[in-house]
This record gives C-alpha cells, sequence and structure tokens, in this order.
C-alpha cells in the first residue's frame, strides 16, 4: 500500500465543511488549525449539489478558494469525491436511481446514500465528477489523497429495484454460468424452487417465509460487488487524471455487517477506517481496539487512517453521553498504538443546523472556551512529538479469523439457537485476549499466516473447503488452533458438508457431532474444570481427539466439552460450548501456553500494553483506563514528557505513556517467562 507523503509523519484533523460557515468563519478556521497543530483536513464529502448545481454545470471557484487556503496554510487535503449523497435535481430527474428496501419501500432524499449502487444513471453522474475533480486538482499543492465517497454501504444493505434485480440476474450468471448450476447450487429442489429461466430470479424480497438462504448470501455477495464496483469506477477515472495520488475510501469495520472488507482491502491504497464508541458500554475502549486492530489486518499490518472518530459525544445514539476529561486523547493515542498513523476527527467545527448538529466536534458550539477545544489543541501538540513512531508495525502475537460472509450465514433465519451470534463469539473472544494483554492480528479464513503461533476461531459456521485446507497446513507446520463451537457446518454455497458435524473441519478436530442441543434462555451447565457454561451444548464423540473438559450436566453430561487433536506438529482444540468468562480466560490460558506465549503481564486488566516496532527502536504504548496507576517493566525515554523511565514505566489512572524502550525486549518463551 502507498503512503500518501503530505499526510507524514503522523497526520491530525478532522473533516471539514466550510461551505456551511461564512467566509470570516472559515479565515478564522485556518487560525485554529494552527493553534490546534492540524495538519490534514477531509475536504468535499457532501458538496455535489455545490460542484455540480445543475447537470453539466459546474462551480468549483469556492473550492478552489478553500484548497488555495489549506495549501498556504500547509495543510494537506483529503479531498473527497461526492457521490455518497446525489442532488436533488439528480432524483427529481432519474428518480429510477433511489434505492428501495426489501419491503418494496423507496427511500427518499433529505439526508444521504439515497442511491441504487447497480443504477448506470447515478454510476456515469458519479464518474463524471470525479474525472472533472481529478482534471482540477491532481497538481494541487494541497492534495495529499483521495477520498471515494463516503461509507458505501453503511446504511443501505441492498437495493431490491428493478435495476437491481437485472444486475443480480447479470452477476448470478457470470457466477454460476448456467442455471442447472445455479439450481443445484441453491439447492432449489427444496420447496419446488427450481428455476427454469433467468428472468424467474428475483432478488430477495420480504416473501411469506424465509427465502432461500443460499439465495440471500449470494444477494448479499452481489451487493457488497456492487458498491465495490461504485468505488472502482470512481478510483479508476481518479488515477486516470492523477496517477500518483494515492485513494482510499472509509470503512466502517467492523460495525457495518455487510461490507466485506476483506474484498475491498487490495483495492485502497490505504485503509482508512471511521469508528465511534458506543457510549453505554463501559468497556468501550475494548472495542475500539478491536476496530483498530481490524483495520491493521485489513492494511495487512501496515499504516492506516482513522478518518473518523469523535471528540466528544456522537448525535445518534440513544442517549450520546460526552467522553469524560482524558477518554478522548486515551481514543485516539490507543488508535496510534495499534497502527493509525493518521488521527482524524469527525467533525472540525460543530454544525448549526441539520441532523448532526449535536454531534461533538473539534471546534465545538461553546468554541474554544471550552474543554473539549483544550484537549483538542493538547492532543495536537502531543501528536507532535510523536513523529518517529510513523511507519513502525504493531508486533502481533495471537491470531483471530474473521470472516464477513460466515457472519452473513449465521445470522440468517431457522438456525439452531437466536443466542448464537457472531459478534457476541468474536468480541467475547477479543476481549478475554485483551485483558490477558495478548494484541491481536485478524486473519482472512483461507490466508493464514505461518508467524502468528497460536490461532482462534471463534466462529466459522460457513467453512468452504481451501479455508478447511489452509487451516489443517497451519496446524501440521506447528501451530496451535482453537475452533469454536458450530464451526465448519456448511459450504459457501449454504449447503451442509457431507457427513457428520463439523463438516468441512471433521477430520482436522478429529471427532463427530451427533447433535446439537441449544440451551434454553438464561440455561447454565456445569464443565468439569469448575467452570459454567450457557448458550450451547452439543453431543462430541471423540475420534482421534482427546478429552480435555466434559460437560458435568445438562443434555450432555459425561460429553467432551473441550478436545484436543494433534495433527503433524501442531495441534486443533475444539470448544463445545459457550464457557463463562473465568473459563473462556482459563482456555485461552491454556492455549497460549501450548503456543509458547509467554504467560499474561501482572497488570490490572483495564491497562493496555501495545509495542509499535521499527529496525531502529521499539515503542511501549501502555494505556491506563483504570482508576488506579499501573506499573509496567520497562524503560526508555517517555516521548509525552520527556521522563526517562529505569525499569519500570508507572502510568497514573487515565494516563498514557508512550516509551522508546532503551532495547529491544527479549522474547520470552513460556518456559523462561517470569
Amino acid at each position: 500500500m502507498t503512503w500518501p507523503l503530505r499526510l507524514r509523519p503522523i497526520a491530525f484533523g478532522g473533516d471539514y465543511s466550510p461551505e456551511q460557515w461564512p467566509s470570516d468563519v472559515q479565515i478564522e478556521d485556518v487560525d485554529l488549525m494552527k493553534q490546534a497543530g492540524v495538519t490534514a483536513v477531509t475536504l468535499g464529502v457532501f458538496t455535489w449539489a455545490l460542484l455540480e448545481p445543475s447537470e453539466g454545470t459546474y462551480t468549483f471557484d469556492w473550492l478552489d478558494e478553500i484548497m488555495d487556503r489549506m495549501a498556504a496554510a500547509g495543510i494537506a487535503v483529503d479531498l473527497a469525491t461526492p457521490s455518497a449523497n446525489p442532488p436533488a435535481w439528480l432524483s427529481t430527474a432519474h428518480p429510477q436511481i433511489l434505492p428501495i428496501d426489501r419491503d418494496g419501500r423507496v427511500l427518499g432524499i433529505g439526508s444521504r446514500e439515497a442511491f441504487c449502487p447497480s443504477s448506470p444513471i447515478y454510476r456515469s453522474a458519479a464518474v463524471s465528477l470525479a474525472r472533472r475533480l481529478a482534471q482540477r486538482y491532481a497538481d494541487h499543492p494541497a492534495l495529499a489523497l483521495w477520498h471515494v465517497g463516503n461509507e458505501f454501504g453503511a446504511h443501505v444493505d441492498g437495493c431490491y429495484c428493478p435495476t437491481s434485480e437485472r444486475a443480480f440476474r447479470a452477476w448470478l450468471l457470470a457466477r454460476y454460468g448456467g442455471l442447472d448450476r445455479l439450481n443445484d447450487a441453491w439447492g432449489t429442489t427444496f420447496w419446488g424452487q427450481r428455476y427454469h429461466a433467468w428472468n424467474e430470479i428475483t432478488v430477495p424480497r420480504r416473501a411469506p417465509m424465509p427465502v432461500n438462504p443460499a439465495q440471500q448470501l449470494d444477494f448479499m455477495r452481489f451487493t457488497n460487488d456492487e458498491f465495490l464496483a461504485c468505488y472502482r469506477a470512481e478510483r479508476d477515472a481518479l488515477q486516470e487524471h492523477a496517477p500518483g495520488v494515492p485513494v482510499t475510501t472509509n470503512f466502517m469495520a467492523p460495525t457495518c455487517r455487510h461490507i466485506d472488507y476483506w474484498a475491498w482491502a487490495g483495492e485502497v491504497d490505504v485503509v482508512s477506517n471511521d469508528h465511534y464508541l458506543t457510549a453505554e458500554d463501559t468497556d468501550n475502549h475494548v472495542e475500539l481496539a478491536l476496530s483498530a486492530d481490524l483495520s491493521r489486518s485489513l492494511a495487512r499490518g501496515g499504516s492506516w487512517v482513522l478518518m473518523e472518530h469523535s471528540t466528544s459525544a456522537v448525535n445518534w445514539q440513544p442517549r450520546n453521553i460526552a467522553k469524560a476529561p482524558g477518554e478522548m486523547r486515551r481514543n485516539s493515542l490507543t488508535h496510534l498504538a495499534r497502527g493509525a498513523d493518521a488521527v482524524m476527527f469527525f467533525q472540525w467545527r460543530a454544525s448549526r443546523f441539520g441532523a448532526e448538529k449535536f454531534h461533538s466536534a473539534m471546534v465545538p458550539q461553546g468554541g474554544t472556551d471550552t474543554r473539549t477545544w483544550r484537549e483538542v489543541c493538547e492532543l495536537g501538540a502531543q501528536i507532535g512529538l510523536l513523529a518517529e513512531v510513523a511507519g513502525s508495525q504493531v508486533r502481533a502475537d495471537v491470531g483471530v479469523v474473521w470472516d464477513w460472509q460466515s457472519w452473513w450465514a449465521l445470522e440468517m433465519e431457522y438456525r439452531p439457537s437466536v443466542d448464537v451470534t457472531y459478534l457476541d463469539a468474536v468480541r467475547r473472544t477479543y476481549a478475554t485476549l485483551w485483558r490477558a494483554h495478548r494484541t491481536i492480528e485478524f486473519v482472512r479464513p483461507g490466508d493464514i499466516p505461518a508467524h502468528l503461533p497460536l490461532l482462534v476461531v471463534p466462529s466459522l459456521y460457513l467453512c468452504a473447503p481451501e479455508t478447511a485446507v489452509a487451516l489443517r497446513k497451519y496446524v501440521e507446520n506447528g501451530g496451535i488452533l482453537l475452533v469454536g463451537f458450530f464451526s465448519g457446518i456448511v459450504d459457501e454455497s449454504e449447503t451442509v458438508h457431507a457427513g457428520p458435524f463439523p463438516g468441512a473441519l471433521r477430520e482436522l478436530l478429529g471427532l463427530t457431532i451427533e447433535e446439537f442441543h441449544p440451551l434454553r434462555h438464561g440455561e447454565d451447565v456445569p464443565l468439569s474444570p469448575g467452570h459454567q457454561a450457557g448458550v450451547w451444548s452439543e453431543c462430541v464423540v471423540p475420534r482421534s481427539a482427546e478429552v480435555i473438559w466434559t460437560f458435568d450436566g445438562g443434555p450432555d453430561a459425561g460429553s467432551p466439552a473441550l478436545t484436543r487433536n494433534t495433527v503433524g506438529r501442531g495441534q486443533a482444540w475444539y470448544l463445545a460450548t459457550r464457557p463463562d468468562d473465568a473459563g473462556l480466560a482459563a482456555l485461552l490460558d491454556i492455549v497460549a501456553a501450548q503456543a509458547g506465549l509467554p504467560r499474561p503481564l501482572d497488570v490490572a486488566g483495564d491497562v493496555e500494553v501495545v509495542r509499535r516496532v521499527s529496525p531502529e527502536a521499539d515503542y511501549l504504548f501502555v494505556i491506563n483506563h483504570g482508576v488506579e496507576a499501573a506499573v509496567i517493566p520497562g524503560s526508555g525515554l517517555d516521548l509525552l514528557t520527556g521522563t526517562h523511565h529505569q525499569e519500570a514505566v508507572e502510568v497514573p489512572a487515565g494516563g498514557v505513556a508512550i516509551v522508546r524502550e532503551d532495547s529491544h525486549p527479549p522474547q520470552l518463551t513460556q518456559e523462561d517467562a517470569p
């Protein structure tokens, strides 16, 4: 991936909407940006109606002025194509570009993202404007990065209009080549669904009962591909006229369920992501770390852009709780600790009108005599002290498989239990590893890196044969693999793998499953080591696997709850239930020890410890989310305070330390860890 040179070393800024403000405020903005240490802004995200007020009529003068002003101030611009919000004149002249939901309702204008991604009219208009922008600003001294659209697919999870239906049929023809193959893949002999002509196939609109899950799954893939095609079309137009300028679009991982960002990551020059805390979640800093690690993993371990987060409250959650003093700083530096080399906010100045006027900003409604503004300026100054960290990489020790398409398939209708959800499995695993001070690299199914000694698969209901092969190879070569329940069940066509469960993973795990026994709401079952479990139980029959834990009660009393199978030089572990937090922590400690990882640091679980490394130096990040001071072994120069720590780094409650370590710390094994 190509990092934008004008965003070096570490960019700091936010989404800037000067079109909302008179010229005197725009001029004041530049002075305030300098005061806050702003080095980059995003421009033009929702300006289509201003740039092209009528078809083929363009007004760039106002944008020229802003771009020139940014250049004069030395502020880099992430310039957006405004395709996320088509102008009213376009949807009025061509109402067929408006999206239609699954219930047949047309989604109207007055908001944003009101477009069908399959509409050739919409795509043509969006590409035309992108081309004009590239022709005009390709060589502008402020331009650092192109920003195509905004949060593709975040608020429209699919269009069910006639245009989309025709495009879906074409997509299916390209995928399957003929109706016989489609009918076989979709299992259309069930419920008499067999198709004899392409025009019989529809998008999966609301029906009396659940629509064929294979059809639903393909429609999700199709929708992802249509949004990606929109992005590609604009990107290609930009690169035609500005070939040296990197291109991105802002992801929303992991909150956007219906976009497969693994498929998108290779299409951008720079991975960028938006993240917003769930304000009422008391442990929301853990989900923040998950999002940051997933963003870095999409960037294949490289630097990435935190394109949006908030200085304080957002405007769209049920209760928009403001961030506590110091929380914005911890949030920002956590993203940086986990690989972000740009820290950007939505938004620069709080809007006085519109749907997001209660969304926080770098310059809040109260102006510069506010705590938020003072914290923004302090953060900007501190990021300026961290230039040498730019380009260093995060050191991860545990892999976690993440798969959007398995998520799609798992949460359709008629599954064994509504309590089995994808995010619950992944987030619980991640949170437990986070509290043990492990650093996570997320892994794409079928693309398993050999360097990670431990790989956890919290949930993989959909498991393609090639994924099973990749997991087996990982274990044969010495890896330690832990697989969660209800994994390996169906293939990419939503067809159950032949033979007993767990299907594609049966031989690797060395067991079969006779029957699933989902538990009643609130029901718990005891496990042999003294832990409790809930949600799920199943009748496991070990073949080559050895039994480690058993169910001590419930429908599968006496049956295996945890097994281990030796394959080649490695081990494949299987967990047949959802243990309580203590049980999950104990299990992850066991497999970490099997993988040769050092024992967890003896530090409170609300203290975050991450390392970024480069050939020149190692950087220890300690972020204390707790209410008591924390002491971490280590020595070196604290880049934020100038303090040189001897042997230990003490971080006050709510504080952050970023230490250039005196020497590269040795890599401990389980045997020689203290």
